[in-house]
Order: structure tokens, then C-alpha cells, then sequence
């Protein structure tokens, strides 16, 4: 069977990359221009800055990513690129250049989903790993506990009915003078402090999740209570959220008999959450997957990879590819 290489590249939010993927498994090159000392001073990503960034560096990211893999564009198969969910001014820079290339390389183009992407970087750093199985994606912008059917057959069984898991991990941190990024922060300073603070934890008879619940008591007990630990705030935090989310994960793997649960994102490399998801596999209730930390972060290996399988059945875009800030994961243009 022939090999397949695929360009993938990335541009939804604040990192620029591309990426050289053989067979959806294989990772050649990943070059990831990130833009986090630039938001860093404004406490968040400003969107039109990001997308300035993005056009800066794109061109030169590709090109490196070509070099590192040892290959030239004609020797793809395909150009992939995410067209959402994402800011639509950066998705845009990433769309547009990928629609360039596939023009100018006569290559066909491929638009991919951005959070199946997070889900396909499993594939990458665990070959072995087929559906069906259970993937929770947590990052800045998504919380989605999905039931992967197939490569591309997904059924979403809950997600957030406000903030994403990630969000408020950066908002508890801003308000306690962590800066940005909140998530590694707290997860390093909740490893000084103990879960010794109640707080309230939201729980629907379906497998939605809310965060926006407890985001608000942690900010309202560090104002009224400034001489409170920050590192026991920030384990108490820590320790609430990912009650919720291995509570519902595994309601869910029990009611669909699934014994494998993928974790994806980038909230999935927090050492406490897969810490407390490998406890699941070490009482042998659940296998436990999660990609390598430069995966669970956006990057285009995963896009690439993802793009893989929509590859395999023939599914490719057009020229008129446009992007698509709302997407949702199992939209395919």
C-alpha cells in the first residue's frame, strides 16, 4: 500500500505550525511557532494581534516543516488545514495559505475540524489505539466528552453549557495574579497547597459540565479572603473540576461499555487530572490514553493526522473552503 504524507498546518488560535504526518500515525516534521511571551502581557489572546502573528510567521514555519521531514511540497499527498472551530481571523491566515498551496502544488486540500484533531493526536503517540472508545477533550476553548465510533463517526454525549475547563482554569488564575498561561501555573503551584477548600461542583442528568459555577466562588472567596493560601485555592480548584469531569467520563464509558477513555486537549497534559484518570487504570477499571504534552497543545501534526482518514475516503474541499469559528466536531465542508 502506499505511503500517504500529508501537510498539515494550524493557525485557530495563538500558535502557528505546520507538520509532515506519513499515514495519519507518523510524524515527520512539527514545527510550532507559539505566540504566548506576545499575548502574555495582556493577560489573553487578542485576536487581531494573533492573526498579524500568524501571517508573519506562516510562510517560514512551512517551510521548516518541509526541510525537517526532508521533503518538498510536491511529494505530498495533501494539504490539510483547520477551517474551525477557532478565532476567524487567525483560521483565516491558516486557510488561505493552505488554499494557496493545494492551488499552486495542484495538491487536493483538505479542511479538518479542529477538535477532531485533538482527538486524532492520540493516534499519533499511541499507534495501537482504535475506536470505538470514549475521548474527552478538555481545552481553552472546549470541553466535549465524545464517543468516537469510528475515524470519523463521532457522537458528542455532553459538553460545556458555559465556560470551557481551560477557560476557567486561566480566569481563576488572572484573579489570583498567576498570569497567563492560568493552566500550567495553577497546576504547578496546586502541587504546594492541599484540596482543603470546599467548593460547589455542578452536576446535570445528562453529561453536561459547568464551570462557570465554581469559577465565581473561587474568585469571590480570594476577594473576601486575600490572606487565603493561593496554592490551596488553586489544589481545591484543581481537585473540583477534575471531580466533575472523571465522574462524568466514566458514567459514561459504564453506560456504553467502553473500558478505554482517551484524553485530548490541552488541559489533558495537567498532571494532576491524568493523574487522578490513570488511578482509573491502575484499579483496572479503564485502559487510559493521552498524547505526548507537545500534542495536547494546538499544533498541525494532529490536524494532519486527523485529515488522514478524510483522505482515505475521498473527502477533500474546495477552493471555496471558508472558515468556520463555530464549528462543530462531525461538520465536514
Amino acid at each position: 500500500m502506499k505511503d500517504i504524507y500529508i501537510l498539515g498546518i494550524e493557525s485557530s488560535c495563538d500558535e502557528t505550525s505546520a507538520s509532515v504526518v506519513k499515514n495519519g500515525r507518523e510524524v515527520l516534521s512539527n514545527i510550532i511557532s507559539s505566540q504566548i511571551p506576545i499575548h502574555e502581557k495582556f493577560g489573553g489572546v487578542v485576536p487581531e494581534i494573533a492573526s498579524r502573528n500568524h501571517v508573519e510567521v506562516i510562510s517560514n514555519v512551512t517551510k521548516k516543516a518541509l526541510k525537517e521531514a526532508n521533503m518538498e511540497l510536491k511529494q505530498m499527498d495533501a494539504i490539510s488545514c483547520t477551517y474551525g472551530p477557532g478565532l476567524v481571523g487567525a483560521l483565516l491566515v491558516g486557510v488561505s495559505y493552505a488554499k494557496a498551496l493545494s492551488y499552486a502544488a495542484n495538491l487536493p486540500l483538505i479542511g479538518t475540524n479542529h477538535i477532531e484533531g485533538h482527538i486524532a493526536a492520540n493516534y499519533i503517540t499511541h499507534k495501537e489505539l482504535k475506536p470505538p472508545f470514549l475521548c474527552l477533550i478538555i481545552s481553552g476553548g472546549h470541553t466535549h466528552l465524545v464517543h468516537i465510533k469510528g475515524y470519523q463517526d463521532f457522537t458528542i454525549l455532553g459538553k460545556t453549557r458555559d465556560d470551557a475547563i481551560g477557560e476557567a482554569f486561566d480566569k481563576v488564575a488572572r484573579v489570583i495574579g498567576l498570569g497567563y498561561p492560568g493552566g500550567p501555573k495553577i497546576d504547578q503551584l496546586a502541587k504546594e497547597g492541599e484540596a482543603n477548600i470546599p467548593l460547589p461542583q455542578t452536576y446535570f442528568e445528562n453529561l453536561d459540565f459547568s464551570f462557570s459555577g465554581i469559577k465565581t466562588a473561587v474568585i469571590n472567596l480570594y476577594h473576601k479572603n486575600p490572606n487565603l493560601k493561593k496554592a490551596d485555592l488553586a489544589a481545591s480548584f484543581e481537585k473540583a473540576v477534575t471531580d466533575v469531569i472523571v465522574k462524568n467520563a466514566c458514567k459514561a464509558a459504564q453506560s456504553l461499555q467502553l473500558d478505554t477513555i482517551a484524553l485530548a486537549g490541552g488541559v489533558s497534559a495537567n498532571s494532576y487530572i491524568r493523574s487522578r484518570f490513570l488511578e482509573l487504570e491502575q484499579t483496572n477499571k479503564m485502559k487510559i490514553y493521552y498524547p505526548e504534552p507537545i500534542f495536547c497543545t494546538d499544533n498541525a501534526a494532529m490536524i494532519a493526522a486527523a485529515s488522514y482518514y478524510h483522505y482515505c475516503e475521498g473527502k477533500f474541499s474546495n477552493l471555496e473552503l471558508n472558515a468556520i469559528p463555530n464549528l462543530k466536531i462531525g461538520e465536514i465542508k
